[in-house]
């Protein structure tokens, strides 16, 4: 039988190369469920070419031209944030492919678990935020959470077959991304679109940011203490310019073990769909003679001061990755908005993560009010940069 998947986030880059995936492999993968938060159009597109059971546009206000756009076709349309949670549950989905970006990905992901759906995890802020609360209900509910990721897939393929063999220490590469090398003054003069170009990879805007900022590796820190069962002394970063090496696994005889290859998050999307076999696939291979060098170096967490925030934050534990998460992401979204400069961000999260109060043990009902207490408290501090910035600017 075809494995049914629910995709949250479709007309996102990760949603858009799991159909790609989804398409290049039609007798295996069907299409369950898409959803999209407000590019009406795309998925439209995306219900008419692969025919789902159910799509949910979460911007109530393109929720007609939805509707009224598959009205001729057997598709079920639903609006609003919460109908993910509701669309993950339905009876013939398999695997739930959580897309997300951001906050907003916890909830439906903590329903899919709820359902006894296997979840492909591309949000790596539900970890962030509430990683022992998740990794406890899958466990409960004997439910797989198969990394996406690649830095993350990457280790989870290391370790296949290792089972009885404890992990020493992991390494999470980084590529450093567009302002490797460079000093805080130089970081301090960066323009929006700048930060946006990638050396490596293709990706949203908000993890484009997070990448030149590091604070995408600090997250994926954060994850991987959960997704792996680590104490924070046994993850490590590299900087890895090339980015063939996506992440290591190193043993207690002092063995490492690799995943390598090109940048192309179609392969840890296919393996997270495919899991345990693996799939043949159309992506380039690495040739190693194209490749005579490749370099590692430590991350400068001095001037990229958000990745040294997100490793304090997992030290202390408790609320404070929620606290960061929150701050981060108002931080990124008035960086995009040229509401403050690109060094600020880290100001912003920083300042954030001094006022909001610490919680030992946090519930679900306290993440929830601490994401907004978080948000309100960075939008206050970038009301007040925001002067400062474009005075200076």
């Amino acid at each position: 039988m075809k494995k049914r998947i629910a995709i949250l986030g479709s007309t996102g880059s990760i949603g858009t190369q799991t159909l790609a995936v989804v398409r290049e492999h039609a007798a295996l993968f069907e299409i369950e469920v898409l959803t999209a938060g407000s590019n009406a159009e795309l998925l439209i597109a995306q219900a008419k070419e692969f025919s789902p059971k159910a799509v949910v546009i979460t911007d109530e206000r393109k929720y007609e031209l939805v509707k009224a756009s598959l009205k001729s076709l057997e598709i079920a349309v639903y609006g609003g944030q919460e109908a993910l949670s509701e669309v993950v549950q339905r009876e013939h989905v398999d695997v739930v492919l959580t897309a997300l970006v951001g906050f907003v990905g916890l909830k439906p992901t903590m329903s899919a678990i709820k359902a006894g759906k296997d979840v492909a995890l591309a949000n790596k802020e539900t970890l962030v935020v509430a990683g022992e609360l998740i990794m406890d209900l899958a466990k409960k509910h004997d439910v797989k959470i198969l990394p996406v990721d690649s830095e993350h897939s990457a280790i989870f393929q290391c370790l296949v077959g290792e089972s009885n063999n404890p992990i020493e220490k992991i390494y999470l590469t980084a590529s450093g991304g567009p302002f490797r090398g460079k000093d805080i003054a130089y970081l301090s003069t960066i323009t929006k679109k700048e930060a946006l170009k990638h050396p490596n990879w293709i990706m949203g805007q908000k993890i484009t940011i997070d990448s030149a900022s590091l604070m995408n590796k600090g997250l994926e820190v954060i994850e991987a203490k959960w997704l792996f069962n680590l104490q924070v002394e046994q993850i490590d970063v590299v900087v890895h310019p090339q980015s063939i090496v996506h992440s290591l696994v190193q043993f207690e005889d002092g063995s490492l073990k690799a995943q390598m290859g090109l940048p192309d998050m179609k392969l840890p999307i296919q393996y997270a769909l495919s899991y345990p076999e693996r799939l043949p696939s159309n992506f380039e291979r690495f040739d190693f003679l194209q490749y005579p060098n490749l370099s590692f170096e430590r991350p400068d967490m001095d001037t990229f001061a958000n990745l040294a925030l997100a490793f304090a934050s997992i030290k202390k534990g408790g609320n404070m990755p929620c606290i960061l998460n929150a701050a981060n992401e108002v931080a990124v979204a008035a960086f995009l908005n040229d509401q403050i400069g690109f060094v600020e961000m880290s100001v912003v999260i920083g300042e954030t993560l001094e006022k909001i109060p610490f919680i030992d043990s946090p519930t679900l009902d306290d993440y929830l009010a601490i994401d907004e207490a978080g948000r309100v408290c960075a939008k206050e501090l970038v009301t007040k940069k925001k002067k400062i910035y474009q005075i200076e600017k």
